[in-house]
């Protein structure tokens, strides 16, 4: 697993598009810039532009083993569990308390639009879609438990699809896990 420290890598994945970026490479393993501007409905050449960026930065690298030839560029996660920083290392470095606002104020919009989009009533009926809440009485180590087996079992579903691949009856499911003691009301 690596660990992130530059906070200038909170503001290159506080970007929409490259977060989606990311999170399509997540999930698929292996993707070509064409595939990446197909998901995202962006043009290739912005896909390949954000793509440079974020291997700038050392987060995703070209996947050699999985093109069809020396011409044909994939691109994957450098780590395929994701991305991860310490966030006290980040914020006592030069620029890490204003990086790290681009980065919570951008999450935290992220995570209300796909909370927003998961209840929203469009008339379609995906059962895919959802948002639950439970109240659970926990010790501080429950918890820890407890995120680690929701990460065992986000890690085994995730490790299906990329072996399966993308297909035309499966897209990119965000799961979006919080778990924190309640918090008071502030409305």
């Amino acid at each position: 697993m690596v660990m992130y420290d530059d906070p200038r890598i909170l503001r290159a994945i506080a970007h929409p598009t490259r977060n989606r970026v990311l999170h399509e490479l997540s999930a698929a393993g292996s993707l070509r810039a064409a595939d990446i501007a197909r998901l995202l409905d962006i043009p290739a050449n912005q896909a390949s532009f954000h793509l440079r960026q974020l291997a700038k930065y050392g987060l995703v690298e070209e996947d050699p083993d999985a093109g069809r030839d020396r011409r044909d560029r994939v691109w994957r996660l450098v780590d395929p569990d994701g991305i991860r920083f310490r966030t006290a290392d980040m914020l006592a470095q030069p620029g890490g308390r204003a990086a790290y606002a681009v980065f919570q104020r951008n999450t935290v919009a992220r995570g209300r639009h796909l909370v927003e989009r998961a209840l929203a009533v469009d008339g379609t009926d995906n059962p895919g879609r959802s948002v639950s809440e439970w109240s659970l009485l926990l010790s501080a180590d429950e918890a820890r438990a407890l995120m680690e087996e929701l990460a065992e079992v986000v890690e085994r579903r995730r490790e299906a699809g990329r072996a399966r691949g993308p297909g035309e009856d499966r897209e990119t499911y965000s799961v979006f896990q919080l778990i924190q003691p309640y918090p008071e009301d502030d409305v």
